[in-house]
């Protein structure tokens, strides 16, 4: 009987409560401004119009109609035939706008994406391996950072010409070592951690030491800055088409419709509006996106 008395009763077992930090962590990923939410649905749907151009109807972006040259948009005497009015060359330009877009932003994006990997591989090795491998990355880095580049993308423009895979390769050459030196700063101080002392001691190699331990913990800076590096790569490519020395031609993008429509303010404004808009808009919208995601994933403004 006494037994039965003192013995222990199951207690039922619990579901753990979720913790407060990853409550508030899912918290600050779910909630955006409102403002930047908006952003966000306007650059899709300037990104879904751009890709889906050549199916929308419109007239062909390099179709020159004389007879038509310098239409007025909607509003201001214009037709719903060209909306957003005519270029000198009464090439439409809500159609260029649209194409234009995709040129543009998708120039940016590939410079983007080869700057992050190259940077970052390169800041990696630095910082992971030392010694002369390091020096010889830093040096380099140290190197193309005291030079401007747009003297180096107008030298390499001039002997290498002005084609599409120029043009990338000199947009995914520009800010790959600022990549490289935040990726370097970062590896150092990862590689110090336990769990890193711990999977080299086992016998792992660089490469998965690298891949499943280092790189994971410290993409989401490479990310911020990434976002914030696609802006100045498109004004770059904007300002290189503008001067005649990026996109030709008769391909359109947002730099050399500005470059063509300078000659016109006075006759036609509209006719640099659209793609200055645009350009202000993607320009915005990212750099707002990049100071969110920064303020998302920093550890300290998360602890407060």
């Amino acid at each position: 009987m006494a037994q039965s008395l003192t013995r222990r009763r199951p207690v039922a077992r619990e579901r753990p409560a979720t913790p407060l930090v990853a409550q508030r962590q899912r918290t600050r990923w779910s909630t955006a401004p409102v403002l930047l939410i908006l952003g966000w649905a306007l650059l899709a749907v300037l990104v879904a119009l751009g890709v889906a151009q050549p199916w929308l109807g419109l007239a062909e972006p390099g179709a020159q109609h004389l007879t038509e040259r310098l239409q007025p948009p909607i509003g201001f005497g214009g037709t719903w035939e060209h909306p957003f009015g005519t270029d000198q060359l009464g090439r439409d330009l809500l159609s260029r706008l649209l194409a234009g877009a995709r040129v543009s932003l998708g120039l940016a994006t590939l410079g983007v994406t080869i700057s992050l990997v190259v940077g970052s591989m390169l800041g990696l090795l630095a910082g992971f391996r030392r010694g002369v491998l390091d020096h010889a990355i830093m040096f380099i880095v140290d190197v193309q950072l005291s030079i401007p580049f747009l003297a180096i993308a107008l030298v390499a423009l001039t002997l290498f010409g002005t084609g599409l895979p120029v043009l990338i390769v000199l947009l995914g050459l520009s800010g790959w070592e600022q990549y490289a030196r935040l990726a370097r700063a970062l590896s150092l101080r990862t590689s110090q951690e336990l769990y890193v002392i711990a999977a080299r001691s086992l016998g792992a190699s660089t490469a998965r030491v690298l891949s499943r331990h280092v790189l994971p913990n410290i993409v989401a800076p490479l990310l911020v800055l990434a976002t914030l590096q696609f802006t100045s790569l498109l004004l770059l490519e904007s300002s290189l088409s503008f001067l005649g020395l990026g996109v030709q031609p008769p391909t359109p993008s947002w730099g050399n419709m500005l470059g063509d429509a300078r000659n016109y303010l006075q006759l036609a404004w509209w006719t640099t509006v659209a793609p200055g808009l645009a350009l202000l808009l993607v320009t915005l919208v990212v750099n707002a996106t990049g100071d969110w995601l920064r303020d998302v994933t920093d550890p300290v403004l998360r602890r407060r």
